[in-house]
């Protein structure tokens, strides 16, 4: 699973930093918000992923 979700974490970031470049106006403000809902629910999943063994 955590490998799925770093692969779209990846795609997500790519995509929004390429709306910038290939739309504008409403339409690359709906993809980037999009995308960006998508990247934070992917860190939200790798977050809950997490081991959670203590490092001391």
């Amino acid at each position: 699973m955590k490998p799925l979700l770093w692969a779209v974490l990846v795609a997500a970031v790519a995509f929004n930093v390429s709306t910038s470049l290939l739309f504008d106006g409403a339409q690359q403000a709906l993809l980037s918000v999009a995308s960006g809902v998508v990247s934070l629910a992917c860190a939200g999943g790798l977050y809950a992923l997490r081991d959670r063994r203590s490092h001391v």
